[in-house]
């Protein structure tokens, strides 16, 4: 399937509906050019630079729920600010990216968009942001209670030792020791290792 280009307002049936006008000013001040995706397991959201020839360019998955899919076009918007005002002079997640990022994040919060524990949630990680929010590994167990489609998904972190899952496409692992902060997990049909996140989704295998 094409990735489906949005027209503004069509936003309003992604975020909450308190944050479309916000979202709406940043999009017509800058000028993006922004693609809603379907789902994506590796990344939540891309932001591409202008250039001669192409305008700001933005994609967020669109199986998100409001609330995560608000947070990462916010993430790739804090990307876009970051560029205009220091090119390439600067790292993709260094200082400059994470000082903006919290300000555009602030500026939602000011607005009482979010429910309280994800308010929260974002409030906690503020003071470090990570560089994906895949790997805010708290505000991604709050924003999954509000997703709209996750029945028969768990959590690998929730699962036993030596349970099978199936990630999709017929990949079957079997959930291993924690090394750190990620689980080794063995793909059956390869015999090869894997290090899953404890906040990945999977459903279970028998």
């Amino acid at each position: 399937m094409p990735k489906q280009e949005a027209p503004l307002d069509y936003l309003r049936r992604f975020i909450p509906e308190s944050a479309v006008m916000k979202v709406l000013e940043y999009l017509n001040q800058y000028k993006v050019h922004l693609t809603i995706t379907r789902e994506r397991k590796t990344v939540l959201g891309d932001y591409r630079h202008a250039t001669q020839y192409q305008a700001h360019r933005i994609s967020v998955n669109g199986t998100l729920n409001p609330y995560a899919f608000l947070i990462t076009l916010v993430h790739e918007l804090a990307h876009l600010v970051t560029f205009t005002q220091y090119g390439n002079r600067v790292q993709s997640h260094g200082k400059e990216w994470k000082t903006l990022y919290a300000v555009l994040l602030s500026e939602f919060l000011k607005e009482k968009i979010f429910p309280a524990d994800i308010q929260q949630a974002i409030l906690k990680s503020l003071h470090d942001l990570p560089a994906s929010s895949c790997a805010d590994e708290g505000l991604m167990r709050v924003l999954r209670k509000y997703d709209r489609n996750n029945e028969g998904m768990v959590l690998v972190e929730d699962l036993p030792e030596g349970q099978l899952f199936d990630i999709g496409e017929g990949r079957i692992f079997k959930k291993g020791k924690k090394l750190r902060k990620r689980y080794q997990c063995l793909e059956i049909k390869t015999g090869k290792m894997y290090l899953f996140s404890p906040i990945y989704e999977v459903k279970i295998s028998a």
